[in-house]
């Protein structure tokens, strides 16, 4: 039997209501918000996602070589499910 273990949420966000302000975190897994430094809990969905997305694609949905460039196109939001990678992935 296989087992998946997520681990390093020692950033999530945990507290209700609160508004934070500080960017951290790895780039390729980091909100929108984040990075615009007015977030709460929900940027954590977004991680969660990007992690689901990179398990089932083997990339990340936002990839770049640079930071930066990880950056710019998670402000852009723009990814694709439609590469040849997909191919392979149920409905």
């Amino acid at each position: 039997m296989s087992q998946i273990k997520i681990i390093d949420f020692g950033i999530s966000v945990l507290d209700h209501g609160e508004v934070l302000t500080e960017s951290i975190g790895t780039p390729y897994y980091i909100a929108p918000e984040i990075w615009k430094k007015n977030y709460g809990k929900e940027c954590d969905l977004w991680s969660a996602g990007v992690i689901m997305y990179i398990m089932l694609s083997g990339t990340p949905p936002f990839n770049a070589p640079t930071d930066r460039e990880i950056k710019e196109k998670i402000l852009k939001g723009k990814y694709s499910i439609t590469t040849s990678v997909w191919d392979s992935i149920s409905a």
